[in-house]
């Protein structure tokens, strides 16, 4: 055949292929335009799943007259005039191709009124930009568009669309996330003229945070930790759930580049990073987060349907997102802040008093003995014992200048339940604590930064340990003796398969040092001697701490559990063990008395 032109109509039926997959579709690229619009409040009216109708009605700017039939065409936009202009991209929508898209797959009509104009202009589209003749129309300041029998003059596509209750629940939860990214604009969304969802415009953080626990749940927002991160141009802001916070599938995690919700591969990956030695395995975290950055710095034009991003310095992005998720999850630890408390509107410091850096859990504990109307009994009798070892003025001053904001976060240790669990009394309620994961974290966060400083503190075993290992064992073995010396071993061969162990971790000098050894070992032998070990070192240092915390079983002293106790105080990523398991939960007087009925 010879070459010829394709008409207008088939042009556009063939760009809609891009931008128009489903109902769902044509709602984002009108509800962006929305925005575009400068729109306060935007209200969509859906009716059988959008296959019979998506009508789009907002309070934005308008369109002028003369530029109706331009809205309608192929390559016409008011967003941008300049290749500089596409480099600076700041506006959702700008290719200039939704609504000939749109209109040539379906019955579309566009009413629009601008601020100073006498009435609104309403005109007709089926997708061949002509015959176009703008009507009068009362409509109101603002735009609305009606999109009628989606596919209608398409059938092999109309027949891919699933059921209207299936359709719909696309639609949904688009308008949930896009609500999420712009709390300044009101939304209503009704299906088959039942309201589904109305959203006033959000616009102080309690509002904020009460359309986040709106659309996320309010549990999201009691579990969550505020994020306000800035460095080298770029800002994160939003919330992060806690590790213990978790789910099943990646349903709820919603990331915005300067407004725009997109799924980008850089992203997920820094966001995984950050919460690697803290999510149980199989789970995904959960987010709303916002990141903002000058537009020049990311390309919004990497798919046609604008759902990906490129950015121009994706090392820097990754390194920054990877810091602030880290660094956050890493500061909340008891005594940092109450959320749950926060969302009351209670002042943190009412809830939890601030903690105190100390140096050994003795020195703190006996300088620091709270007034006697928050002590358990075992922490009374212990402030009484203590005081008979020194001079009566000094037991009696310290006694005296004791306040409740002294009292520690984690509380004072009263039993420890079943040889498992540490009970605490805190100033306002109760902890309870898994020893054997708190324990574990704490050791992990120590070999963590012991090996981040360039060593892991070792000691020297009294009697050296022989180890019979495998051929392949004593080999790798002696290939990684800069490894094991990093990590705190000394170890030399002695035969074809003997190890001797002359020193450990000092961290773990009371663990079952051959058992840990042979673990370490075997870690190691499923990474490969490569820059993969190095990539898996936290698997390592976790194996390791996992060794050298306390058993379940074993019974812990009054003095262990409160040590334990100031130690989380003082850990990052305390409130979690290293797969991810919670290490503590507390329970309020408040919770106590809804327990036993009180005050009912």
């Amino acid at each position: 055949m010879r070459i010829h032109s394709l008409p207008t109509q088939l042009v556009n039926q063939i760009a809609a292929g891009e931008v128009v997959e489903r109902p769902s579709s044509v709602v984002k690229e009108l509800v962006e335009n929305s925005f575009d619009a400068g729109a306060t409040q935007i209200h969509i009216d859906i009716e059988q799943g959008g296959i019979r109708l998506i009508k789009i009605r907002d309070d934005g700017c308008g369109i002028v007259k003369d530029d109706l039939p331009l809205a309608l065409s192929r390559h016409a936009t008011s967003k941008i005039a300049s290749l500089q202009d596409l480099e600076h991209v700041a506006s959702m929508g700008f290719r200039g191709e939704a609504l000939p898209s749109i209109s040539s797959v379906s019955r579309l009509t566009l009413i629009s009124r601008i601020p100073e104009a006498e009435c609104a202009w309403r005109v007709n589209a089926d997708g061949s930009e002509q015959g176009y003749a703008p009507q009068p129309d009362p409509h109101p300041q603002g735009t609305t568009i009606e999109v009628r029998d989606l596919f209608y003059n398409t059938p092999a596509r109309r027949k891919f669309l699933k059921t209207e209750k299936t359709e719909f629940t696309h639609i949904e939860p688009l308008i949930q996330r896009m609500a999420l990214s712009r709390f300044d604009i009101g939304f209503t969304l009704l299906h088959n003229q039942k309201e589904i969802l109305k959203l006033k415009p959000a616009l102080t953080e309690a509002q904020q945070t009460q359309r986040v626990a709106g659309i996320c749940g309010g549990a999201f927002v009691d579990n969550a930790v505020t994020i306000d991160f800035a460095a080298s141009g770029l800002q994160l802001t939003g919330w992060v759930g806690l590790p213990t916070f978790s789910r099943s599938q990646q349903d709820m995690q919603f990331f915005y580049v300067n407004n725009r919700l997109v799924k980008d591969k850089l992203v997920a990956h820094a966001v995984k990073q950050a919460f690697q030695d803290v999510l149980f395995h199989g789970r995904h975290p959960v987010f709303v987060l916002y990141l903002t950055l000058d537009p020049t710095l990311v390309d919004v034009n990497a798919h046609p349907a604008k759902l990906e991003v490129r950015f121009r310095e994706g090392r820097l992005v990754h390194d920054f997102l990877f810091s602030a998720l880290h660094r956050s999850l890493a500061d909340f630890r008891p005594g940092f802040q109450d959320i749950a408390a926060t969302k009351r509107g209670l002042p943190v410091s009412e809830i939890v008093p601030p903690i105190h850096t100390v140096g050994t859990y003795q020195s703190a504990y006996q300088s620091r003995p709270p007034q006697q109307a928050f002590v358990p009994l075992q922490v009374e009798e212990q402030i009484r014992q203590y005081a008979k070892l020194v001079p009566e003025p000094l037991a009696a001053a310290r006694m005296d200048t004791q306040t409740p904001d002294d009292f520690p976060p984690l509380g004072y240790a009263i039993a420890h339940l079943h040889n498992i669990y540490i009970l605490a009394e805190t100033r306002t309620g109760i902890i309870l604590v898994d020893a054997h994961a708190a324990h574990e974290r704490v050791t992990y966060e120590r070999l963590k930064q012991q090996y981040q400083e360039g060593v892991i503190a070792s000691q020297p075993l009294l009697l050296p340990i022989k180890i019979s290992v495998s051929l392949a064992e004593a080999e790798l073995a002696e290939q990684s003796q800069a490894l094991f010396t990093a990590l705190g071993f000394e170890i030399n061969r002695f035969g074809p398969e003997t190890l001797v162990l002359r020193s450990v971790p000092a961290l773990l000098r009371n663990t079952d040092v051959e058992t840990l050894l042979r673990d370490v070992l075997a870690d190691l032998s499923e990474h490969g001697m490569s820059q993969r070990v190095q990539e898996h070192i936290q698997e390592l240092l976790a194996t390791m701490a996992c060794h050298g915390s306390v058993r379940a079983q074993r019974r812990l002293t009054v003095d262990e559990m409160n040590a334990l106790l100031r130690d989380m105080e003082k850990t990052e990523r305390s409130g979690q063990c290293n797969h991810g398991r919670p290490t503590w939960i507390a329970l309020s007087t408040g919770d106590l008395d809804k327990f036993f009925l009180r005050g009912q």
